[in-house]
């Protein structure tokens, strides 16, 4: 087979991206022609010295695009068919907004590990799924979500999140944002008071702006909210398995004392449970949820983090007493997420793949954590410090000098590095500058120390 270029571990860009682009410049120009077999993966793998996911994620590209061809015993081999031509190169785009950026860089936010993602099973399922689609299947999916995944997910809250609830009380949603205004809808009104976090989770106070919700930041210290300075106000937003940025629990007598604001003053609490899995220093906390007596707690989760963010698929447990008030409000948004992904993820977490995923992730994210952490200590340790966290699924580095953490970031995309501004989720509070790195897709000590040394070009530039 043609030698193919080295890779860069060094580059803005996923090994197993890096990996896809020379195979297509090598079909591309004629090196490798059609119907000529490529290396397995596992062989590849040992010859590269890389993971086998990444080589199957290479290799699950090229097929889905239809450069590969998979043969069963036969091996993979180039399609027929292909025309010669030179692959659009990748254009990074400096920007600092994950939400509004395509391309995968290094330290991204909110990007569970792609390279570790069980495809072959997700495979099996879906196409088993698709060759199960009944005529009836085809049309309008249901509006409160299909009733096999809304049974699962309960069953999974019971036994890992401790929440009892039935099927009926789960609404599922196309990610956050539809969670919360579903809640919006449902619950509050125009101009009503919704307490949030400070520093705290980015869209949460525009989407509230829009929907004419006032948003009064409560500040958050080590135990997580304070709740000796919350308000009067029809609704709370928590976060608080990992406090969205400061990845800080919400301590018991804080959890209890949240829970009794709410039933004095008639109030919800929207629980957003994004990462409440990941947890490494012992047993994940059980939501706030199940500590919930008097159906005050909306709890919002999301398969974004534990899965894959181009699912676009979450869900929001709702208290038993407004079941009825959100089947009536959700009829306006007529069953958002196609069905089909749906049972794909329904039989997923029946099947125990989910769970059994889940843990994997728990081990690989607490792995991949400490080399992440050891490997920019090691480059960066003069210069920064990394607070000690129980749980989530990014770093946060502080100045040891003063720094601005919004022009270090506008730096660090120039150079194709991903990060966020500790300061931008502030609103009055001062959590002091610093930087939120996500540390999921850096699979190796040595991959962070060659990251550690773009940043340090950064910092003392």
């Amino acid at each position: 087979m043609h030698t193919l270029p080295p890779l860069d571990p060094t580059s803005a860009e996923p090994i197993y991206r890096q990996l896809y682009w020379r195979f297509r410049s090598a079909i591309a120009e004629g090196l490798l022609k059609p119907g000529q077999r490529v290396p397995a993966a596992r062989a590849l793998a040992k010859e590269l010295g890389l993971a086998r996911g990444t080589i199957d994620s290479t290799y699950a590209l090229l097929a889905a695009e239809g450069y590969l061809e998979p043969r069963g015993q036969a091996g993979t081999v180039v399609a027929h068919g292909i025309e010669s031509a030179q692959p659009t190169p990748v254009v990074i785009t400096p920007y600092n907004a994950v939400r509004q950026q395509s391309q995968v860089r290094p330290f991204q936010m909110g990007l569970p590990a792609l390279d570790a993602f069980p495809r072959k099973i997700w495979s099996k399922i879906a196409a088993r799924c698709v060759r199960a689609t009944q005529l009836a299947d085809m049309s309008n999916p249901p509006v409160y979500g299909l009733p096999s995944l809304r049974t699962a997910i309960a069953s999974y809250l019971q036994v890992a999140r401790g929440i009892h609830c039935t099927p009926e009380q789960i609404f599922v949603t196309s990610g956050y944002r539809n969670t919360l205004s579903l809640v919006t809808h449902a619950l509050l009104s125009p101009g009503d008071a919704v307490l949030v976090e400070d520093p705290g989770y980015l869209p949460t106070r525009p989407l509230l702006d829009h929907l004419q919700i006032k948003s009064i930041p409560v500040p958050v210290d080590q135990d997580g909210l304070c709740v000796q300075h919350l308000s009067a106000a029809r609704a709370v937003v928590v976060t608080p398995a990992h406090q969205s940025p400061l990845c800080v629990s919400l301590s018991l007598p804080r959890r209890l004392e949240l829970l009794n604001w709410a039933r004095r003053e008639h109030a919800w609490i929207i629980e957003d449970d994004y990462d409440g899995e990941y947890r490494y220093i012992s047993r994940p906390l059980p939501a706030l949820k199940s500590l919930d007596r008097e159906g005050r707690v909306l709890y919002a989760g999301t398969f974004s983090k534990v899965l894959f963010p181009g699912i676009r698929l979450a869900y929001l447990v709702v208290p038993a007493s407004q079941v009825g008030r959100f089947e009536q409000v959700s009829q306006s948004f007529l069953g958002n997420c196609p069905e089909l992904t749906q049972a794909i993820v329904a039989s997923f977490i029946a099947e125990g793949h989910f769970a059994r995923h889940i843990q994997r992730m728990r081990k690989l994210y607490g792995e991949r954590r400490e080399a992440t952490a050891n490997g920019l200590r090691k480059v960066l340790g003069a210069h920064i410090s990394i607070d000690a966290q129980p749980g989530g699924m990014h770093l946060i580095l502080r100045f040891k000098t003063p720094q601005s953490d919004r022009l270090l970031v506008q730096k660090l995309a120039s150079v194709g590095l991903f990060a966020e501004a500790l300061s931008e989720w502030n609103v009055v509070q001062h959590s002091g500058p610093g930087l939120l790195l996500g540390f999921a897709n850096i699979d190796s000590q040595a991959s962070a120390e060659a990251l550690g040394r773009r940043i340090l070009e950064c910092l003392v530039a």
